[in-house]
C-alpha cells in the first residue's frame, strides 16, 4: 500500500501477494464446499463448524473467525432469518428445507480470505431457493465492477443494480440488508474501505490493479431491517423473513476481476 495514496485508492497487492491471497482463499473454498456436503438433516451447526476448521487447520492454515473480537466459532453459521453472524451452537440442528448462509475465513502465511455461499438443506422452498439466486447474482454483478478506474461505489451500484435485475426476473422484490457490506481485505480480514451493497455511482476511492475487495450483498424475502440478537453476534431479519448472504474476495487485474475464494467444482 503507498500511505500517501491511501484514502484515494482502494489498497491494492502485487501480483505474488494476490497469489498469496488466492492460495489462503482455495482453503476457504474447500472449507465451505465440505461444510455444504456434510450439511444434512439432524446434523448441528457446531458440526460443520467442526468440518470447516479441520480442512483449514489441516492445509496449514488459520481460522480467521476463532477468536476475532471473541467470536468462538471457524465459520458464521446463519440458519433461516439469521442474515450473518450465527454462532455454531451444538443445539442448533438442520432440518429439511432450511436455508443455510455459511461465511468462512483463513488466514495462510499471513493473508486472508473470506467467502460466504447459502444453500438449502435438502428441499427448498422456491422463494428460498430465488432469494440465494438473486443474492449470487447481486455478487457477480459486483465482481464485474471491478476493473482498474472505477471507483468504490461503482462496485455497489453494480451489486445493487443486480439486485434491482433479479427482481425483474422473478417478479418479486428484495431486501437489500440495512448497515451491513463489504471491505477491503489483505493482512487484516476487515479493512477500509467499507463497501456498501446500494447507492449511487462515482464516489469513493479508485480501484487500481491490485485492489482487492470483499463483495458481500445480503438479501431478505422482506425487510431491511434487522437486530442482533442477546449473542452481541447473531444479526436477524426483524419481520423473520429469510435472508442470503453470497461473498467473494475478489482483485482487479489488467485482465478483468480475479476472484481469490475460488471453490472446488
Amino acid at each position: 500500500m503507498a500511505f500517501g495514496r491511501k484514502k484515494k485508492v482502494v489498497p491494492f497487492r502485487t501480483a505474488g501477494e494476490l497469489d498469496a491471497m488466492a492460495a489462503a482463499g482455495a482453503i476457504v473454498g474447500r472449507a465451505l464446499v465440505a461444510v455444504r456436503d456434510a450439511a444434512k438433516p439432524g446434523v448441528s451447526t457446531l458440526e460443520l463448524d467442526e468440518v470447516a476448521e479441520q480442512v483449514i487447520r489441516e492445509a496449514g492454515a488459520v481460522p480467521s473467525f476463532k477468536g476475532y473480537h471473541g467470536f468462538p466459532g471457524s465459520i458464521c453459521s446463519s440458519v433461516n432469518d439469521r442474515v450473518v453472524h450465527g454462532i455454531p451452537s451444538a443445539s442448533e440442528i438442520l432440518t429439511e428445507g432450511d436455508l443455510v448462509s455459511i461465511d468462512c475465513g483463513a488466514i495462510l502465511d499471513g493473508w486472508h480470505g473470506d467467502s460466504a455461499w447459502t444453500f438449502g438443506v435438502g428441499n427448498i422452498i422456491e422463494a428460498d431457493r430465488l432469494l440465494s439466486e438473486a443474492t449470487k447474482w447481486s455478487m457477480e454483478a459486483g465482481i464485474g465492477a471491478m476493473v482498474p478506474g472505477n471507483r468504490l461505489t461503482d462496485v455497489s451500484h453494480a451489486i445493487e443494480l443486480g439486485t434491482r435485475a433479479a427482481e425483474e426476473v422473478h417478479g418479486r422484490k428484495y431486501g437489500i440488508v440495512d448497515g451491513y457490506g463489504g471491505h477491503a481485505i489483505g493482512r487484516e480480514m476487515h479493512m477500509d474501505p467499507f463497501l456498501p451493497n446500494e447507492g449511487a455511482p462515482g464516489k469513493g476511492p479508485r480501484l487500481v490493479v491490485g485492489s482487492v475487495l470483499a463483495i458481500e450483498p445480503m438479501l431478505t424475502l422482506g425487510t431491511t431491517e434487522t437486530k442482533t440478537l442477546d449473542d452481541d453476534w447473531t444479526v436477524v431479519t426483524t419481520d423473520g423473513s429469510r435472508a442470503a448472504h453470497w461473498e467473494h474476495s475478489v482483485a482487479v487485474t489488467e485482465d478483468g476481476p480475479r476472484i481469490l475464494t475460488l471453490r472446488p467444482e
